[in-house]
Order: structure tokens, then C-alpha cells, then sequence
């Protein structure tokens, strides 16, 4: 996607205080205003300006923004966000478009992954968005977790801050990646003694050595020996949930899928975990080993290749 340089585009500073960014963006409002200017890139120009606004004028979004903004970029080059860049930020919910779209640059960083009931509560704070990260593990048993969390403030001056603050958040047993815990009255304060916003957390997995989540289900790549793949037999495998038997069928090939049924995620319909395997050779390194992978190849000969024809 296209990096948009907001405050490039209001013509202001970096640190810029709120007042100047008003000023700046009704200035380049009325420029760009289709009533006004009929030229044929005012109407672009006119959404980028209310666009950057609706970044700049948000304490939240403007502090993450910044953030962001310290990453190697170039304007209107292709660029993706760094991984996790908004670990620890809330972001207030609602916002309306009043250009009608915003750009993707916009929607990927601040719209992505909010909770659909986000936004304003009538005389309360608003609502607010954050991520959480956990193992796969955690999610069988549920856990406590504590969430040191960032937000933005506006002083007396005008200045936007960083106001670190702890929460203790219950990970509910099987829930899954994606899904929102909402916590009551840890969103955004009232600005008129109303009750505060609710702040809704985005579960996210952290990347695991073993096992891939979807849904529900795992998915794993599970090596076995060419004689296990040959003979089968039973293996014994270590899940998030404890060591389970898998019986590995004759003749297995590498890329099969095997089953466990309801060794996934825990609920009331509890996942799978789907095992593909993958026949992995042993090294030879002796003379002994050597000499029994040449007694298979004379006691079985086999063309791997056949299907291949020539």
C-alpha cells in the first residue's frame, strides 16, 4: 500500500499542536472544497486533507502514527507496517468519513481488527481497541495476563503524551486468535463525567515453533522415520493438551494428513489438530548404515520416478 505523509499533506511539522493542525486543515479545506475548486485533482485533494485530519486531530491515532512514522519509508512508495507497531496502543473506535472512503493506508492501520460495536457511547467515553498476545498454550487452560497498555494524553499546553497504564485481563479457556475480550469501563474517559468507554482487546497468537492456528484447529508438520512410513505403528505425540497415541497407517506418504479429533482448541465444540507428515531420512554417517540402505536397494527395487516417464 501507499505511505501517506499526513502532515506533509496539511502542511505542518511533525510538531505541530493542535491548534496548527486545525488551522492548517480548514485552510486547506476551503482550498480543496469541490464548491470552490473545480480543478481536476481537488476532489483527491479534498479526501487526503479531511483524511489526515482524522489522524492528526485524534491524540490516539496521531501518537501511534508518529510511532510508526520512525520506520524507513519514502511517500507514495509501496510500504507495509512493521509487524505488531501497534502493540499497546488503544485506539477510540467511530470516526465518520466525511470525504466518504478513506485510503487503505488508513483502513489497514486504524480500522482493521476493531470490534464492530466501537465507537461512541451516548455521554460516555469512547469505546477502544487494543491487541493482546498469547501462546497457543495458554489457551487451553485460560490464563491472567497483564497488559501495560499506552495512552495518549493532551496536557494543558496542548501537547500530546504517553500515559502507561496495567490492567489485569482473564484469558478465557479456548479462545481462539481474532477473537475480542471486552473489558467494561477500561475505554476512554468522558470528557463530561458520563461513564467511560469499554475497551475491547484482540486476541492474537504468538508465532509457535510446532503448530499453526485456524479457527479452532492446529495444523503441525509431524517428521517421521522412512520405516515408520513403511511398517507403521504407533507414535507418541506431544499436543498443548498433553501427549497423545497417533497410529501412523502402512504405507504412509509424506503430505498425508492424520486426524486427532477434538484434540484442538477446548469449547463446546472443541478443534482438531491435523498432523501432515514428513518422511525424514536418517544420516548416513557410518559404514554399518550404509551398508543396510544398500540391502533395501537391492532387496526392493524401486523407481520413484516411474510416473514420470522417459
Amino acid at each position: 500500500m501507499e505511505y501517506k505523509d499526513y502532515y506533509k499533506t496539511l502542511g505542518v511539522t511533525r510538531d505541530a499542536s493542535p491548534e496548527e493542525i486545525k488551522r492548517a486543515f480548514r485552510k486547506n479545506a476551503r482550498k480543496y472544497h469541490p464548491d470552490v475548486n473545480t480543478g481536476p485533482e481537488a476532489d483527491a485533494k479534498f479526501k487526503d486533507v479531511n483524511e489526515a485530519y482524522e489522524v492528526l486531530k485524534d491524540p490516539e491515532r496521531r501518537a501511534a502514527y508518529d510511532q510508526l512514522g520512525q520506520a524507513p519509508h519514502s511517500d507514495g512508495a509501496q510500504y507495509r507496517p512493521p509487524p505488531d507497531w501497534d502493540s499497546g496502543f488503544q485506539f477510540s473506535g467511530g470516526g465518520a468519513d466525511s470525504s466518504g472512503t478513506f485510503s487503505d493506508f488508513f483502513e489497514t492501520l486504524f480500522r482493521r481488527g476493531q470490534h464492530p460495536m466501537g465507537g461512541r457511547a451516548s455521554g460516555g467515553g469512547s469505546d477502544s481497541h487494543a491487541k493482546i498476545h498469547i501462546e497457543i498454550e495458554d489457551a487451553y487452560a485460560g490464563t491472567t495476563r497483564v497488559l501495560s497498555l499506552r495512552t495518549p494524553v493532551v496536557d494543558q499546553n496542548g501537547s500530546v503524551n504517553l500515559q502507561d497504564r496495567n490492567i489485569s485481563v482473564r484469558i478465557p479457556k479456548g479462545v481462539t486468535q481474532g477473537q475480542h475480550i471486552r473489558l467494561s469501563g477500561q475505554g476512554a474517559p468522558s470528557f463530561d463525567a458520563g461513564p467511560s468507554g469499554d475497551l475491547f482487546l484482540e486476541v492474537a497468537f504468538a508465532p509457535h515453533p510446532v503448530y499453526r492456528a485456524d479457527g479452532k484447529d492446529l495444523h503441525l508438520d509431524l517428521p517421521i522415520a522412512p520405516w515408520e512410513a513403511a511398517l507403521g505403528g504407533h507414535v507418541v505425540m506431544p499436543t498443548p493438551g498433553g501427549k497423545v497415541d497417533l497410529r501412523i497407517p502402512k504405507n504412509a506418504r509424506t503430505g498425508q494428513k492424520l486426524r486427532l479429533k477434538g484434540k484442538g482448541l477446548p469449547g463446546a465444540i472443541a478443534g482438531d489438530i491435523y498432523a501432515t507428515l514428513k518422511i525424514v531420512n536418517p544420516k548416513v554417517s557410518t559404514e554399518e548404515a550404509r551398508k543396510l540402505f544398500e540391502q533395501m536397494a537391492e532387496a526392493m527395487p524401486f523407481d520413484p520416478r516411474a510416473h514420470l516417464g522417459g
